[in-house]
């Protein structure tokens, strides 16, 4: 099956349950407090549903329009707008009658299912699957190091020993500490055998993002093709899985991370790949695609490991890989609001891009775990017609006592929703740029 294709079904699926959960959790407790809920919607059904059905003074059913789902909550300022019902007495069963602190939970009901769902899906990868790693003692031939960080003192092969004084388990996840976290200094150990502490600037993240070194440390591996997809530019010229690269446009490869940037500069331009295949030394034409990529992957050269846990084990360490997951995500938001992180914004191309390109099981749950929780950050934040912005409301009425004007309410109401189209829009118009230009 197409790559592509399996990418698609693996995110309608997971946006489908993470829906539909996240509207449980505001169905479940608008029902125990007895409030009315009209309608509960998979996707938005504008002008028609593809199905729906009445039960029990509630209407289920499947919109058209893949973009989220909703509960009509009777007597609640949300994106139906219906100021009819409004413009009426308050009813007992209405949102509007019920205590501001039930009001308050129905609303961070979403949120926290979200929240809760990752938490619980990391737990059940860990006990099913447990987590890979690779030591310092798996990486024979350690990384290759980007020149900006040859400054700091790193070499090429240097090994990662331990991150602010502390033993660093996985090394490959090297990058993404650097990039999120408060990393002052990193311990390696040199091809000379000799052990150095490195001490890192205060602003490394920010350093990265702007100069674009997103991958500083890479494993070295030989230049040894381990995977070549059918009908992409490698597998059309007929190389061949354990062909070994020499040169490529006339470049020498000695290893693996070599490839990239030379590929990079020639993208849909015809290169020369000189490689030996059972002793033979061959040569080919290859032209890279649009994003510099030849279609190949590399022999692993290095050897991952993998810890089990057991029932109570996966607990502790699916929530310790929740909350790091929601940490990291929050600590690189801010970047957003950069001129060069506005233009990296992704929609649903980019959110597909976390699954696999085949159906792999382990990967579909990170991949929706992950999710789940951007999910659960995204919707509370403090923008009207998200569930954060009719908690900021409801905490005014808490705190002051005093209910906000129904009309500030629908105007509120009005300019988030408008906003969030133009978002919705704005990051897929990423997505459609990168795909036609880059």
């Amino acid at each position: 099956m197409d790559p592509f294709l399996i990418k698609a079904i693996q995110l309608l699926l997971s946006l489908s349950l993470l829906i539909v959960l996240h509207e449980f959790g505001h169905f479940i407790p608008a029902k125990l407090f007895k409030t009315r809920v009209e309608k509960f919607y998979l996707f938005f059904d504008v002008k028609f549903a593809l199905f729906k059905k009445k039960i029990g003074g509630t209407e289920y059913g499947l919109g058209w329009l893949p973009l989220g789902g909703y509960v009509k909550i009777s007597g609640m300022i949300d994106e139906s707008m219906d100021k009819e019902q409004m413009a009426l007495p308050p009813k007992p069963w209405e949102f509007r009658s019920k205590p501001a602190w039930q009001r308050l939970i129905i609303m961070l009901g979403g949120v926290t299912v979200n929240l809760v769902l990752g938490f619980l899906i990391y737990m059940m990868v860990l006990f099913v699957w447990g987590s890979s790693f690779v030591g310092p003692d798996d990486m024979p031939q350690g990384f290759a190091v980007a020149d900006e960080f040859k400054e700091f003192g790193f070499e090429d092969g240097d090994r990662i020993l331990s991150v602010n004084g502390e033993e660093f388990q996985n090394s490959v996840e090297v990058n993404r500490f650097l990039f999120m976290r408060d990393v002052k200094n990193i311990t390696v150990i040199h091809q000379s055998g000799e052990e150095e502490t490195i001490s890192i600037p205060e602003d490394i993240g920010s350093k990265m993002f702007q100069e674009g070194v997103m991958q500083p440390f890479v494993p070295i591996q030989n230049a040894v093709l381990d995977t070549v997809v059918a009908d992409l530019a490698a597998s059309k010229a007929g190389l061949k899985k354990g062909d070994s690269l020499i040169s490529i446009n006339k470049q020498e490869i000695g290893y693996w991370h070599e490839l990239a940037p030379i590929t990079a500069e020639n993208k849909e331009k015809e290169v020369e790949v000189v490689f030996k295949r059972d002793g033979d030394i061959m040569s080919v034409m290859v032209t890279p695609d649009e994003d510099g990529m030849l279609g190949v992957s590399s022999r692993r050269d290095f050897n991952v490991q993998t810890r089990e846990y057991d029932f109570g084990e996966s607990i502790e360490e699916g929530f310790s890989y929740g909350y790091w997951t929601l940490h990291d995500y929050v600590a690189q938001f801010k970047y957003v609001f950069t001129a060069k992180g506005a233009t990296q914004v992704g929609g649903f191309g980019a959110i597909g891009g976390l699954f696999p390109d085949a159906w792999d099981w382990k990967g579909f749950w990170l991949a929706t775990a992950l999710i789940s929780i951007i999910l659960a950050f995204m919707n509370i934040l403090p923008i009207p017609a998200l569930d954060g912005g009719h908690v900021v409301f409801l905490l005014y009425e808490i705190i002051s006592g005093k209910t906000p004007n129904e009309k500030f309410m629908e105007y509120a109401q009005m300019f988030g929703f408008f906003l969030l189209i133009a978002l919705v829009l704005f990051a897929n118009g990423n997505d459609l740029y990168r795909w036609l230009f880059e």
